[in-house]
């Protein structure tokens, strides 16, 4: 944070002292009262220790807004970008009897058709439902690559204001005007939508008591300053009322919370809500894909392993001939292992590869060709083969996967995929541990090869051969024992397990479907990220807690400042209390307040950029919490104070 960003925020701090904005935080808008009663003591009974006190107190509230204002500061130029993709532009919108018809892009309503060819910016949120694309969506994930969007898959989900790079595609409009995912991110970025989470209210309500109860405390003490004769007390009285109540985490604990969601935004990651963030930070499960997440997700025919009586050039044939029509990665990794493509029949009809049958094949002149999962293809020739199941157990144990190749009734051999886990995973996985996170793997892959994947990036548990239902139910038995599940997914049938989830982050290469189940959107499409989340809710949580501690404790340093210099003079028995031998009471009392506002200046480049975050166990970090920020929150005022009052005590009058 440097001097610019100060000054920019700066005119947004001073708009927030409006009591309307800062009654959602009552801590300050009780500075803000007692700056408002100094004022008027001073301007009536005027005193350099008034003047002194009255300014500090009004600069403490503006700091305090100061911290929300940075905050919300970094969100505006990233919504100035976007800002650029709203743009009006003419839509092509498909008539009832085909033709088109030119439009504005506002004019546009949900579930209206509109004509994108090479060249042309879509003009709204919604889906493919005729052609395939190449499309620019590097105004909203930053990424230069295009992407292909197509109908009928997971991919079929497109943004307004990017860009058709390619080809004619005819999309659906899914948003009415205002409500697009650009016009969510902005206000989301900008904080304008930001809604409280449960544990930031709760911690409001937990300051305003402590609020209350200092209050009452203060006000007690009134009638001891009156009877002793204190100077000033009024005016003392309310010096002590801010140093004591938890001026610090309340000027900073709005700040955390958007700053929260904007290391997110910097990540790709668009949170719903604040909830999420939070949640992600509280997660004890984490549901993994294997492919694409733990692994490269390239899996890659790396060998043909024929049974017994069959040919090598016989398998080779057969396996190519299934996969002419599989257009997954390894289908075409196949037809790249055996290097040739040998002349189809005409009247050849092609099987394509389903997530239902879980095969792929030709069926030509009365011959079937099958290629698929072992269970799949075996049920559908009607048998097994112990040489086959030897060769299956052979690949799964190394952590491939089988595909099984067979023509009519007869079972070929395995055509062996290899995958390969990621760089870093078990390191990734071992951290997860440390905070207390259980693992889980889910993967479609047989038990066998998912255990030996497992073993290998180091997961804790594995869910294998898993149907959409597999997930919900998975998700609904962790919730049942009181634990947190985060999970992502991309998919339409990923959209229940999303929804059910206390995280679900919804790729944004997805459907609308998924993203709209989902609480966070991964702007990357990048499944690792999410591991990313949980770290990022996790610093959230702890940068709360450690900046509450701190605050907490620099208030009870402020006491032994200020409260002995109020009654050291009535009272000379209490300067056993005064640890710190301050010059003066009015010393003290102005050096407390000035080290009160000035912290909070201190602390919001902690609060806008995150405490540290070192994966450890609940009790490790309480530990650190307690003697970083416990004993630094006790510390620090001691010292600061006593060195300000060096040179306070220099101001003549005081």
């Amino acid at each position: 944070m440097n001097a610019l960003t100060l000054r920019q925020a700066l005119p947004g701090a001073l708009r927030k002292l409006d009591p309307r904005e800062l009654v959602r935080t009552p801590v300050m808008l009780v500075v803000w009262l007692g700056a408002l009663l100094t004022t008027i003591l001073s301007v009536t009974d005027p005193s350099v220790l008034g003047w002194s006190v009255t300014v500090w107190l009004w600069l403490t509230v503006i700091f305090g807004n100061l911290a929300e204002s940075v905050a919300e500061g970094r969100g505006k130029a990233q919504a100035a970008s976007l800002r650029a993709l709203q743009q009006e532009t003419t839509a092509f919108r498909q008539r009832t009897d085909g033709s088109v018809e030119e439009v504005p892009s506002t004019s546009l309503r949900k579930d209206d058709l509109v004509v994108v060819v090479a060249g042309q910016r879509i003009p709204g949120d919604g889906d493919v439902v005729e052609g395939v694309a190449s499309v620019d969506e590097s105004a909203v994930t930053g990424e230069s690559a295009p992407v292909i969007r197509e109908s009928g898959g997971d991919r079929s989900a497109v943004t307004g204001g990017t860009t058709v790079l390619s080809d004619r595609i005819v999309v659906r409009i899914t948003s009415e005007p205002g409500q697009s995912f650009v016009d969510r991110m902005i206000a989301l970025v900008e904080g304008s939508e930001r809604q409280r989470t449960p544990n930031e209210v709760a911690l409001n309500v937990l300051l305003s008591a402590l609020t209350v109860c200092f209050l009452a405390v203060v006000g007690s003490l009134w009638f001891v300053a009156d009877f002793s004769g204190a100077q000033q007390s009024v005016l003392v009285l309310t010096a002590l009322l801010v140093c004591l109540i938890p001026t610090t985490i309340g000027a900073l604990l709005s700040a955390i919370g958007i700053a929260g969601m904007d290391r997110l935004v910097r990540r790709n990651v668009l949170a719903m809500s604040g909830r999420a963030v939070e949640a992600a930070g509280d997660v004890d499960v984490l549901l993994l894909d294997k492919t694409g997440t733990i692994t490269y997700g390239n899996r890659r025919a790396s060998e043909l392993l024929p049974l017994d009586g069959v040919t090598q050039r016989e398998l080779a044939d057969a396996a190519l001939l299934a996969s002419l029509a599989d257009e997954t990665p390894e289908g075409r990794s196949i037809v790249d292992l055996v290097g040739e493509r040998p002349d189809v029949p005409a009247g050849a009809v092609f099987v394509e590869f389903s997530a239902s049958t879980r095969m792929s094949g030709l069926d030509v002149d009365g011959r079937s060709i099958r290629k698929g999962a072992a269970s799949a293809v075996t049920a559908w020739v009607g048998r097994t083969d112990p040489g086959l199941d030897v060769l299956v157990q052979q690949v799964s144990e190394t952590g491939g996967t089988p595909l099984v190749v067979a023509e009519q009734d007869r079972l070929l051999g395995v055509v062996h995929l290899k995958d390969v886990v990621k760089e870093g995973m078990r390191e990734r996985f071992d951290e997860l541990r440390a905070m207390g996170i259980r693992t889980v793997m889910i993967t479609g892959d047989n038990a066998v090869t998912a255990k030996a994947i497992a073993a290998e990036a180091g997961v804790d548990d594995v869910l294998a051969e898993a149907t959409p239902e597999d997930k919900l139910a998975l998700i609904r038995k962790e919730q049942t024992g009181g634990r947190m599940v985060a999970m992502c997914g991309d998919g339409t049938n990923d959209a229940p397990a999303l929804a059910q989830a206390d995280v679900g982050v919804a790729m944004n290469t997805g459907t609308t479907a998924a993203k709209e189940a989902g609480n966070m959107v991964d702007l990357d499409s990048d499944p690792t990220k999410l591991i990313d989340v949980v770290e990022i809710g996790k610093q959230l949580l702890i940068t709360r807690g450690a900046l509450t501690t701190f605050s907490v404790a620099n208030d009870v340093a402020k006491y032994f400042a200020v409260l002995p210099a109020m009654f050291v003079v009535a009272f000379p028995g209490i300067d056993v209390l005064n640890v710190m031998r301050l010059s003066s009471p009015e010393s003290a009392i102005v050096s407390a307040v000035v080290f009160n506002a000035l912290i909070i200046v201190a602390l919001i480049p902690l609060a806008l950029r995150g405490v540290h975050y070192k994966p450890a166990s609940a009790t490790a970090l309480l530990r650190r919490n307690l003697l970083v920020y416990g004993v630094g929150g006790l510390v620090a005022p001691f010292v600061g104070i006593k060195l300000l009052d060096l040179v306070v005590s220099l101001i003549p009058g005081l």
